[in-house]
């Protein structure tokens, strides 16, 4: 089943998602009700694959506004997923016991802390089979014989500090009240373990595994939970099962992505940085489980290793990112390349395996993540979770290169207007990627916060352009911005508008602009410095003062590591001239600015700053702030992802669509649709 082979596009036939009636526009309706596959497993005999759903209520038709909620199937062929629980139950964590008699998953019963529960692949009642005293359960994983379960759990209640905070005494103290969580090990029976035995760990861990010959773990921690140090300070270590002794410490200097153990317990694949500033773990590497001595397997080449799986032969079976693209990659033991299968359409973005099935997450141009499994050197498509994309017509997306100022060769995923552009060129939006340690591949591209179809479907061109800084490219690219905020990242993205109109694509006078975080930034700097060149900004938390930005953000170290590479007080005034707020007397571009009120990593002040200077400064500039209460650095409720998704569009049609700055603003509540909550009724005929 695990046949290499160099699959050709005549292969995929099965993982085609060609639209069989199109028929409409897609709307930000459809985004609201969009439906993915989220975790999943393959059983032990590799018989059948475990697998959640992962969707949102679904507020344009009334529903209950909440966050995402998972659902539990299982499937053991194509178009064969079934439910296993109840309704009310969303599970995350899912497994099988590794003698695969179960499907277990986490959960949180009514006001209960999550547990580790189980239910019967053959059908019957769940049961909750482990769980921590007055804290929750984090992970978990089965000791190989099955016999007890490790869990990584929250620290016991400090009831000292509950009756103080009862008391009014609920003062924080900034960044010193870290309480590490446990590995606790459970014994598995007819009942729930009351005393699981816990093991000393080493700093604070945030994720572990059990080797397969069960006699050691590995385990990921740094010396404290603060962002910074889970990028700069995590390392891998080899935690003795039988008296919790560290054998070895794997000392990567940069960031650690996945971590997995070879079938006979003797190697580690890990995808990690190469050094403390290199801006993203895309690089594979083998690790020797004796020494924790490592050795990379795909340095420098322009690419970015995603997920990767041991083979039960001892092959390693790797996603790779190549550009706008993905490779399936097999490696020997060795570290040998064995072999590459091309997925064709197909953006792969993990892989689970056992008992001989090798199963992907994966989407593409016309589908968001659905479940495919490797089949003899074929990607066969096992679900399809939103049917009605068959009633969608779709613009043409394609990956798509250019030429920037000083030669380089930048590409990005351009999406056409349906249709086609038409003479003059189309009103185009820049959609610009966070990071900007992140890249865009050419798959599924619409979200709530990402134009994508649902402007193609009004007559937008999309460009998403991965700029220098991005990742899939290799990491001499993901570094070629460091210490030039803003060029030549952002310049790439106006010579992607240049290239674009001197095709026809785009119409330079209808341009915009839009992004998140590091795309927030952008799209700031494009309402402001590069304000001639965009006719509409959508900037959500994003940066508009790199002074402030540092002493208001929670990853101070990461900014001066892989972006700027110089603290603030090293030149105050080079540090201003590349924040937004330094060049709003050139802004003439209307601005929609949004941000979550509990944002920590952007902190909503960078938000307050720009919206500030631009009405003080230029009164005669549209723009507008809008906070979304509750929601961090990118919003997770149902109602305020519909609601940002339908301003966005407002805004581009008010401005960009038009080509008028100084169009009225649309009314500050959108409208709702007729069959949300809250919508505004429809007018009566009078009598």
């Amino acid at each position: 089943m695990t046949r290499i082979l160099t699959v050709s596009a005549t292969l995929l036939a099965t993982a085609s998602i060609t639209a069989t009636a199109q028929a409409r526009p897609m709307t930000p309706e459809d985004v609201a009700k969009l439906e993915s596959v989220g975790t999943m497993a393959v059983a032990p005999d590799g018989q059948s694959i475990a697998f959640t759903t992962s969707s949102l209520p679904d507020v344009t038709e009334g529903e209950d506004n909440g966050g995402f909620k998972g659902e539990l199937k299982v499937a053991n062929a194509p178009d064969t997923a079934r439910a296993y629980l109840p309704d009310d139950i969303s599970p995350s964590g899912v497994a099988f016991s590794p003698d695969g008699s179960m499907i277990t998953f986490m959960w949180s019963k009514d006001d209960e802390e999550r547990a580790v529960w189980g239910v019967p692949v053959d059908g019957g009642t769940y049961r909750k089979l482990a769980a921590a005293e007055d804290a929750e359960v984090r992970s978990y994983k089965f000791s190989p014989d099955g016999s007890v379960i490790y869990m990584l759990a929250g620290p016991v209640e400090d009831k000292q500090r509950t009756k103080q905070k009862e008391a009014g005494f609920n003062a924080k103290v900034y960044e010193e009240e870290f309480r590490p969580a446990r590995m606790l090990v459970a014994q598995m029976g007819d009942e729930v373990d009351e005393a699981p035995r816990e093991i000393s760990l080493p700093g604070f861990v945030s994720a572990f595994d059990i080797a397969p010959d069960g006699s050691f773990a590995i385990v990921d921690t740094a010396p404290t939970p603060l962002v910074d140090d889970s990028y700069t300070k995590k390392r891998v270590n080899i935690i003795d099962l039988s008296d919790g002794a560290v054998r070895a410490v794997v000392a990567t200097p940069g960031k650690i992505e996945d971590v997995e153990i070879s079938p006979d317990s003797t190697q580690l694949s890990l995808i990690a940085g190469i050094d403390m500033n290199d801006p993203a773990a895309t690089t594979l590497h083998l690790v020797d489980i004796t020494t924790g001595e490592y050795r990379a397997l795909n340095q420098g080449a322009p690419e970015a290793a995603v997920d990767a799986e041991w083979l039960a032969d001892g092959r390693l079976a790797a996603v790779v990112h190549v550009g706008a693209q993905s490779v399936l990659r097999f490696y020997n033991a060795d570290g040998s390349v064995a072999g590459q299968a091309d997925p064709g359409e197909l953006i792969l973005t993990r892989i689970e395996q056992a008992g001989g099935t090798v199963a992907f997450a994966a989407n593409a141009p016309q589908h968001p993540t659905e479940l495919f499994v490797w089949n003899d050197g074929a990607f066969d498509r096992w679900t399809s979770h939103n049917p009605w994309l068959s009633e969608i017509t779709f613009g043409n997306q394609r990956a798509y290169q250019y030429t920037a100022t000083d030669g380089t060769t930048i590409e990005g995923v351009l999406i056409e207007p349906v249709g086609g552009a038409p003479r003059g060129g189309a009103p185009t939006i820049m959609n610009v990627h966070g990071g900007p340690e992140a890249h865009e591949s050419n798959g599924w591209q619409t979200a709530y916060s990402k134009p994508g179809q649902v402007a193609a479907g009004q007559g937008y061109a999309v460009f998403l352009p991965n700029y220098r800084g991005s990742t899939g490219y290799g990491t001499a690219f993901s570094k070629a911005h460091q210490g030039r905020y803003t060029d030549p990242e952002f310049r790439d993205i106006v010579d992607a508008k240049r290239a674009l109109v001197a095709e026809g694509i785009t119409d330079p006078d209808r341009t915009g602009i839009t992004g998140g975080s590091y795309g927030g930034y952008a799209s700031a700097w494009g309402a402001t410095y590069y304000s001639d060149e965009y006719a509409a900004s959508v900037m959500f938390v994003g940066i508009s003062n790199q002074v402030s930005k540092f002493g208001t953000g929670d990853i101070p170290y990461e900014m001066y590591n892989v972006h700027s590479l110089k603290w603030p007080w090293d030149d105050w005034e080079a540090m201003l001239r590349v924040s937004p707020v330094y060049h709003v007397d050139k802004a003439n571009t209307p601005t929609l600015i949004m941000h979550g009120e509990e944002d920590t990593r952007v902190d909503p002040g960078q938000s307050l700053e720009l919206y500030r200077s631009i009405k003080v400064r230029k009164p005669e500039v549209p723009v507008r702030l809008v906070f979304y209460p509750g929601e961090g650095h990118g919003n997770r409720i149902a109602a305020s992802r519909y609601d940002y998704n339908l301003r966005m569009m407002e805004w581009f049609d008010t401005y960009l669509k038009t080509g008028d700055r100084r169009a009225e603003m649309p009314a500050p509540r959108p409208q709702l649709a007729e069959g949300a909550e809250g919508a505004y009724p429809e007018e009566e005929d009078e009598d």
